[in-house]
């Protein structure tokens, strides 16, 4: 239940020992969280900060306490989440103190974010920001106005804001949402219009495996200046499965391969690995089946095919002595959310036991995932291009 004085959502950092092993370096409540206004019992939590691309995957120092200008530090990047409470049924937009009027285009301070007014109490400007956006909710909705609609947010849903105008609004209850901004390129310099023609891929309509739920991607971009649109909403079109675990199923939405991100079209014409491009980014959507369906029935051929099968079999670490045969690392720095079920966190050291609306942050370990409930577990994966320490 989310009330005024929930406390932040779990946040669980990874990071490696003295022996090069997996563990956890903090585990609870996001730390660097503040109300946004001393009015208004929304929360802001600071989840994580990079200022540089590859991020770095080392260090004992919390790095959601990093001081970064909105969005995004330039060349990094920035994690936050805001539970935000819901529009009541007596609001009067007409008493409203910080209402704002829509107005032409203007730059605040950073010249890396533009507002157009239209703000209320329960609805932010429209804005653009410099940035590439990944936007996930986790619990309850939230609307997203574009200059052609307003398109309702649900738990699981996940927009990918290509630079494009947008405003949040909200017209029900609370609303936790995760934004995942990182820098991008505007080649026409304040605009960030689309560039290139790539297609964007549909989703075929494919069946999909037993258990497993598509995710949703609604891509939004600024074709023109001035006029945020949904690009294409609808479930995710690149689906990997795992034929020695019914039920499995990855899902890929959007890629990057460079930092500053390209403002294009589609992606997903991008090489397939687990981990990201070189310098870039790759969020993805796993549905997990219960463990039990197909424990003592895989052997390391088959998790061989799935890793290759995925584009990276580097990536395996499994050994008979590993603690999951599924066991994998990346040079990378990966924002993990439950959205749905129950999953296990297997490190090299302890395993963690997640619920829905947690959020792990992965730096480089060595891990895999594990599901001992009796019900599918769904978890989103964003991945941005690490390094470790020299």
């Amino acid at each position: 239940m989310i009330t005024a004085d929930a406390p932040a959502l779990r946040r669980v950092v990874t990071g490696i020992d003295a022996q090069g092993r997996s563990k956890v370096m903090w585990d609870g409540p996001a730390p660097n969280s503040r109300k946004m206004d001393p009015s208004n019992p929304s929360l802001l939590s600071d989840i994580w900060v990079w200022k540089e691309c590859p991020a770095p995957l080392y260090g004992d120092t919390d790095d959601s306490f990093v001081p970064y200008e909105f969005p995004c530090p330039p060349g990094g990047g920035h994690v936050r989440t805001i539970r935000s409470v819901g529009k009541p049924a007596n609001y009067d937009p007409a008493k409203d103190t910080n209402s704002v009027a829509r107005h032409d285009p203007k730059p605040l301070p950073s010249g890396r974010t533009w507002d157009r007014g239209g703000r209320n109490a329960y609805t932010t400007d429209m804005h653009k920001t410099k940035s590439i956006d990944y936007v996930i909710e986790i619990l309850g909705s939230r609307d997203l106005g574009l200059d052609d609609g307003q398109y309702t947010i649900n738990p699981g849903d996940i927009v990918v804001q290509v630079g494009a105008w947008h405003q949040w609004v909200r017209e029900g209850g609370w609303s936790t949402m995760m934004y995942d901004m990182f820098d991008a390129e505007f080649v026409d310099g304040p605009q960030g219009i689309a560039q290139g023609n790539d297609p964007v891929m549909p989703f075929d309509g494919r069946s999909l495996p037993p258990g497993a739920k598509p995710a949703r991607r609604l891509v939004s971009i600024d074709r023109e200046p001035n006029k945020g649109i949904r690009l294409t909403d609808g479930p995710a079109p690149d689906i990997r499965t795992d034929p020695a675990r019914t039920g499995f199923m990855v899902s890929r939405l959007w890629v990057t391969d460079a930092t500053p991100a390209k403002i294009v079209y589609e992606t997903l014409h991008l090489p397939h690995t687990i981990e990201p491009p070189k310098k870039g980014s790759v969020l993805r959507v796993y549905n997990f089946p219960p463990d039990k369906t197909w424990q003592g029935k895989v052997s390391k051929t088959e998790v061989d095919a799935y890793f290759e099968a995925m584009g990276s079999p580097e990536a395996s670490t499994g050994s008979p002595t590993s603690p999951h045969p599924y066991m994998q690392k990346t040079s990378s720095l990966d924002i993990c959310v439950v959205l749905e079920g129950e999953i296990t966190l297997v490190l090299d050291t302890q395993e963690v036991q997640l619920s829905a609306g947690d959020i792990v942050v992965q730096r480089g370990t060595n891990h895999a995932w594990s599901n001992l409930s009796d019900k599918p577990a769904i978890v989103s994966v964003i991945s941005h291009d690490g390094k470790y320490a020299a």
